[in-house]
């Protein structure tokens, strides 16, 4: 079927406004009429659940955890970007949009994009009338740092808890509506299923995590805002029940998944210290505004960081790209730690990391406080303590917990770091009214295949989901509703939400038949290997096929051999995973068929055949200039259909950060 993207006409800076001035619009006495399911309340799920309460319609919102407010989004450290140009410094809404396109190795829809950049600055000015505490200058205006792939200051920030204040304001948000009795909140939740009706979403199955009971509600429009899916790789810095499974059952239903191969690798998180370890722990890059990344020029050098000399380390970043240094993006800072590490220049016990050194910033940030207190003759020492103290208020929550995790202290030795996987650019297609191919789902932050084409600039994850929850669906939901006030709620006894019952139950069951010997745990695992080693930093033709065969040999396994202790009516964890798990296992072949597919490198898809001379990303724009849509046929059986990417603003050229 033709992909219609829906992108309004007319010039790139009008489109959104021509858009919002003529939509259809629901009126007040209809919009009660209205329910609405949102699956899922971080950012995007809790801004539109509380954004959709707040203009009357009748909301539903679901999440697995206990509370709102331990979604993954709270993780996020560094910052949320928006065109403010506070710093007066050549930022404009333009050139957010021309580093978010070319950040994304032109393989982002150019509507999408502009949209979100015209959006961002109401994303701040909301945020503080919430009471979001942002970080400030002397003079009371809101304060800015630096991000990779960009050359302004356009980062907002709270300390290194950015995402954990947003979501409070969210969340805020959210319970004001559900004490208004405008959104109802079912926790400890999961959606097994979307139930459609004459070919449109109208409501979900879901599983009440406690008891093990399956339940059936209906919505007008179901919205999934459920995250991204990097935990298909096992170890990544997602929270541990981070998922695709509600993407993936819509996937099922027929939307078409995007870009699935599309993974950031973030490059400055703890290495991995063994095989214990079931998660990765970011440092945010904002510590890249300050902390300078090197390796010792001689290689296996043992020595101390400390004890290596100036003139003796390769600040590689800096001397490859000296336009941006170490602010260049991340799947370019990701590749070069790899390189540098494969190459025997890595340090610490396994080899595997890279220096990040505050040294140089605390002097500097030491000298500047000296003159400022009028101690023009200090000594080093003093400098050094008046530096830190800087260093503490910008980043110190974030020294704190790699010193926890790993009992050095940063203030004293350089970090170690080395690249995981963070966030996932694919996700469900969805057009420039956020819908699905399904009439009546929708897909919001990051569950969605997103405005980042195969790269996400740092701090846009934030600001892509607010930007669709508190500014995008309001409009564009209402837009497809107003033809629907007439629907009356479905009542749950319908034939489509018994059989959508009886297939969950079914596979349920299933699960708990099969009584063999292997832990759910064990086949993550067993997948993650897979993912990492072969569809991983660098991927290959004979590495994605091998890995598509080994897949499909674990699903065959898990499906005969996983062990599932526990019984289904009881909160059962361990089931809950599997279900997780088992579709995590069909996404990562999908993730290596699409791998595979694209015979180009861009962004985060590396694909070691296809690069340049000098060792970066060779895209093939004649060929591979397309969203890739799957759409679902069956066990292993996936269509590919395309959207063609327009450029009429930004023309692609070999993304340079030199």
């Amino acid at each position: 079927m033709p992909l219609n993207s829906k992108i309004p006409a007319g010039p790139l800076e009008s489109k959104w406004k021509t858009y919002k001035s003529t939509c259809k619009l629901v009126n007040p006495a209809n919009k009660r009429q209205l329910e609405i399911i949102v699956i899922g309340t971080g950012l995007a799920g809790a801004s539109a659940a509380a954004s959709l309460g707040e203009m009357g319609y009748k909301v539903k919102a679901f999440c697995f955890q206990d509370s709102p407010r331990r979604a993954h989004s709270i993780a996020a450290q560094g910052g949320i970007n928006a065109a403010k140009n506070y710093q007066n410094d050549g930022d404009s809404t333009y050139r957010l949009f021309y580093d978010t396109v070319k950040g994304g190795d032109y393989r982002a829809r150019e509507g999408n994009v502009y949209r979100l950049a015209e959006v961002s600055a109401s994303i701040i000015d909301q945020c503080v009338a919430q009471g979001v505490p942002f970080a400030r200058e002397y003079g009371g205006l809101l304060s800015n740092r630096s991000f990779g792939g960009t050359q302004v200051q356009r980062t907002f920030y709270a300390a290194g808890q950015t995402g954990q204040q947003l979501l409070i304001g969210a969340y805020q948000a959210l319970e004001r509506q559900v004490a208004l009795g405008n959104v109802e909140m079912f926790s400890r939740h999961e959606m097994m299923e979307v139930v459609k009706i004459d070919g449109v979403a109208r409501g979900i199955i879901a599983r009440n995590l406690v008891t093990g009971e399956l339940e059936r509600h209906f919505g007008h429009a179901v919205l999934l805002c459920s995250g991204g899916y990097g935990n298909v790789f096992y170890l990544s810095t997602n929270a541990m029940g981070s998922n695709v499974s509600a993407a993936w059952k819509a996937h099922k239903q027929g939307a078409f998944f995007g870009n699935p191969c599309f993974t950031q690798i973030h490059p400055t998180c703890i290495p991995v210290s063994g095989d214990h370890q079931s998660k990765l722990t970011l440092m945010s890059e904002s510590l890249r505004n300050d902390g300078r990344i090197w390796v010792p020029k001689q290689k296996g050098d043992n020595r101390k960081a400390t004890d290596i000399p100036e003139e003796e380390r390769d600040y590689y970043l800096e001397r490859r790209y000296p336009a941006f240094g170490n602010l260049v993006p991340r799947d370019v800072a990701s590749r070069a730690a790899k390189e540098r590490c494969d190459e025997g220049y890595g340090v610490g016990a396994s080899k595997m990391a890279v220096y990040l050194d505050f040294a140089a910033a605390i002097m500097r940030y030491g000298k500047i406080e000296a003159n400022k207190q009028g101690q023009h003759n200090a000594d080093a020492a003093a400098i050094r303590t008046l530096g830190e103290a800087v260093v503490k208020e910008k980043y110190g929550n974030l020294f704190e917990m790699y010193e926890k995790i790993t009992g050095e202290d940063p203030y004293k030795v350089p970090m170690r770091i080395y690249p995981a996987v963070h966030y996932t650019m694919g996700g469900l297609w969805v057009d420039y009214e956020l819908m699905t191919t399904v009439p009546g789902l929708y897909a919001l932050g990051e569950a969605n295949f997103s405005d980042h084409g195969a790269n996400r600039l740092g701090a846009s994850a934030l600001m892509q989901g607010l930007a669709d929850g508190y500014f995008v669906i309001p409009y564009t939901m209402g837009n497809n509703l107003a033809d629907d006030i007439r629907t009356k709620a479905i009542p749950t006894d319908h034939a489509a939400f018994v059989a959508a019952e009886k297939e969950v139950s079914d596979r349920i069951n299933e699960l708990m038949g099969i009584k063999g010997n292997t832990s759910v745990e064990a086949f993550h695992k067993k997948l993650g290997k897979i993912m990492w080693e072969k569809c991983g930093m660098a991927r290959n033709a004979k590495g994605l096929t091998e890995a598509i065969a080994e897949i499909q040999a674990l699903k065959k396994e898990f499906w005969s051999d996983v062990r599932i202790p526990g019984d289904i009516n009881e909160f059962n964890p361990e089931l809950d995973k599997a279900g997780r798990v088992a579709d995590f296992i069909e996404l990562g072949e999908l993730m290596c068929k699409d791998a595979l597919n694209r015979n180009e490198s861009c962004g985060g898809h590396f694909r070691e055949e296809y690069q340049t001379p000098d060792g970066e990303a060779m895209r093939q724009d004649d060929l591979y200039s397309y969203v890739a849509a799957w759409e679902y046929k069956g066990d292993s059986q996936e269509e590919l259909h395309k959207e063609e990417l327009i450029f009429d603003v930004v023309h692609p050229s070999q993304r340079s950060y030199k």
